[in-house]
């Protein structure tokens, strides 16, 4: 944990202005951009401090959206990925609009209901190279795409692999709709099996 510096006292909490909402170390929270165009910026909390004449800074480490990354925004980046960098700041906590959650990529998936304060992340960004860690994820479907969680996929019962719809040459209605799937791969070797272990209906031919 960062010294603090002299003058300055660590404080266990905040209370956002104008709310009654209490920000902690390690808490998530939305902080106002110096652009009002531009989204609100995510960032976790890692300390909080006041000066002799009780001005909060906070010490956040930045989450970057796709978007504002190296590589820019790709097909498989969900609408509320973001990537915990490794950029330190310190902010006047009067910035801090409020609080967030940035879920797991395994618990975000499982959400009933996704609310406006509700992100994900799944990768660790350095900001100055570009580097991602993990830097390799599984792909499924025949595009091997990594998982885009605002993306439906269906299942294959045969290999277990996921596929976009579209790649299937189907619509996301008519995906809905389905009970059961079988991947083309798979329901060609079904039908193979099917007929290999058909029932024969003619008689043997005799050999003479």
């Amino acid at each position: 944990m960062a010294k603090t510096r002299p003058g300055r006292r660590d404080l266990d909490s905040y209370t956002i202005k104008g709310t009654n909402k209490v920000v902690r170390p390690g808490d998530c929270v939305l902080m106002r951009p110096s652009d009002t165009d531009k989204p609100s910026y995510v960032a976790r909390v890692e300390k909080i401090e006041a000066d002799s004449r009780n001005n909060v800074k906070v010490r956040v480490r930045w989450y970057y959206r796709p978007e504002e990354s190296i590589g820019g925004r790709r097909q498989f980046h969900g609408a509320k990925e973001l990537f915990l960098s490794d950029h330190y700041d310190v902010q006047s906590a009067h910035t801090i609009e409020g609080k967030c959650t940035v879920h797991s990529f395994k618990n975000y998936t499982k959400l009933e209901n996704v609310e406006a304060e509700d992100y994900f992340c799944r990768f660790e960004y350095k900001a100055a190279t570009g580097g991602f860690t993990p830097d390799r994820v599984a792909v499924y479907c025949t595009c091997e795409m990594p998982y885009n969680p605002d993306d439906l996929m269906v299942q294959c019962e045969g290999c277990k692999d996921w596929f976009h719809p579209s790649c299937m040459g189907m619509t996301i209605e008519e995906a809905k709709k389905l009970d059961h799937f079988m991947c083309g791969e798979c329901s060609s070797e079904y039908d193979t099996k099917r007929f290999l272990n058909s029932f024969p209906l003619s008689p043997p031919a005799d050999t003479k």
